[in-house]
């Protein structure tokens, strides 16, 4: 058998027996330098997971996940619910739209679905139960909109695409993100709407004979946190701050406003999530590190550069390449993190990308999408066991409701597959390389 088939069987092996995808990775990694370089090459390991993490954009990952626990310990995900019930008022789906709403404002400041889902889920899940919305509805909708944040920038998974493809300008994937991410909440929005009225749920009464609060109160409270997406982006645009500073700036924001404004957060409250932030780091950079095992042993093998030419001569067709693709990667967003979906498969797919000239940045909010779609899909979906957990409900009892909003979020999908400049306008006009 050639090294390159032992490296592929080895982390195929490793990962249904259970071992955890970074050491997956790194021992498949080994597994091939022994058996197509020479044993020696494995004192390259100590100096290959030290280069995959030695990358300054990457101190971003851990400020967005800072970020992001800050805003939800301190109430911001209440206020913007209020806000957004001022809004709408009460009528048929009213509570699933500001679900949806709430999702997408706070994907664009923690960038971390998982962590989306729980702030937003907290919140709106006993309120929607009140409403005589089903728990499982609930439950998926809201683990569907969280999905939103990985292409709403600031976006910990677009962060790392632009480190793993080289050339590409994180502010021009941040900008394309926006209005794919947006098409996504709408798309998810139709059917929880439809289903909403089929059903009678929330029949235009506010909910256990509450007053509806009020749009001037509510929107004060809600402004720092509308604020926020406003400065990370505004700075971005104006050059103000970097990617990797705007996350210094948002940690220092979320900081002040709940120190100070909703007083939600106290300081010894910042210790104990400098705490979780780090064990969250910790994992995410785990992975990275021993993940680059596994890239140098499959670029000196040839592995990656051999699976590309295998894919490429499938078909000469982009389209059904594309196709092919973005099953391939739905499936393994099914089963895998973002983080390891583009480590494995990228070095793959470069190559392939660069023989039909697919634009990095389109193709990266496409890779995106599809991941997002795998967050809240059956059987590991990070997102649904959040807001399952949260719900007190089995995953088993969404996977009606999940593949009702896979289908709404793959026709969003399939737009910007076929119209690029969904995505590529708003970086264009802003003047990002794309």
């Amino acid at each position: 058998m050639s090294p390159d088939l032992w490296m592929i069987l080895a982390f195929a092996g490793l990962l249904i027996a259970g071992v955890p995808v970074a050491f997956s990775l790194a021992l498949a990694g080994a597994v091939g330098i022994v058996s197509g370089l020479s044993p020696d090459m494995l004192a390259t390991l100590g100096t290959n997971t030290y280069n995959s993490i030695a990358k300054y954009p990457l101190i971003a990952i851990p400020l967005f996940i800072m970020t992001g626990l800050i805003f939800e310990r301190a109430g911001v995900a209440l206020r913007l619910v209020r806000f957004a019930q001022a809004l709408i008022g009460p009528r048929h789906g009213g509570l699933a739209l500001v679900a949806v709403l709430v999702c997408m404002i706070m994907g664009g400041m923690s960038g971390s679905g998982p962590a989306d889902a729980a702030a937003v889920a907290m919140v709106m899940l006993p309120s929607m139960t009140k409403a005589g919305y089903p728990r499982p509805f609930s439950a998926t909708l809201i683990a569907a909109s969280a999905s939103t944040a990985i292409l709403i920038p600031p976006s910990v998974a677009l962060i790392l695409y632009s480190i793993v493809v080289p050339g590409v300008d994180l502010r021009a994937l941040f900008a394309a993100g926006l209005f794919p991410g947006i098409l996504a909440g709408l798309a998810l929005l139709v059917p929880a709407l439809l289903v909403s009225r089929r059903y009678g749920w929330e029949g235009g009464t506010p909910v256990a004979g509450a007053e509806p609060p009020k749009v001037g109160d509510s929107f004060r409270q809600a402004l720092p946190a509308l604020f926020a997406p406003v400065l990370i982006l505004g700075g971005l645009r104006s050059g103000l701050f970097t990617p990797t500073e705007a996350a210094v700036v948002a940690v220092a924001y979320g900081a002040l406003v709940g120190l100070f404004l909703t007083r939600e957060l106290r300081l010894r409250d910042l210790w104990t999530l400098l705490g979780e932030a780090a064990v969250i780091s910790g994992v995410v950079m785990l992975i990275i590190a021993l993940a680059g095992i596994f890239a140098w042993a499959g670029t000196m093998l040839g592995t990656f550069r051999h699976l590309a030419e295998w894919i490429i001569g499938l078909s000469d067709s982009g389209v059904l390449l594309l196709i092919l693709i973005m099953l391939a990667v739905l499936v393994a967003g099914m089963l895998l993190d973002a983080i390891s979906i583009y480590l494995i498969m990228m070095p793959i797919l470069i190559p392939v990308m660069q023989h039909f000239g697919w634009n990095p940045v389109w193709f990266g909010i496409l890779l995106a999408m599809n991941i997002a779609i795998g967050q809240f899909t059956p059987p590991v979906a990070v997102n649904l066991m959040v807001t399952t957990e949260i719900a007190k409900i089995r995953l088993e009892q969404t996977v009606g409701w999940a593949l009702l909003f896979v289908l709404a979020m793959a026709s969003a999908l399939a737009l910007v597959a076929i119209f690029p400049q969904i995505a590529l306008w708003l970086p264009g006009v802003l003047g990002y390389n794309v």
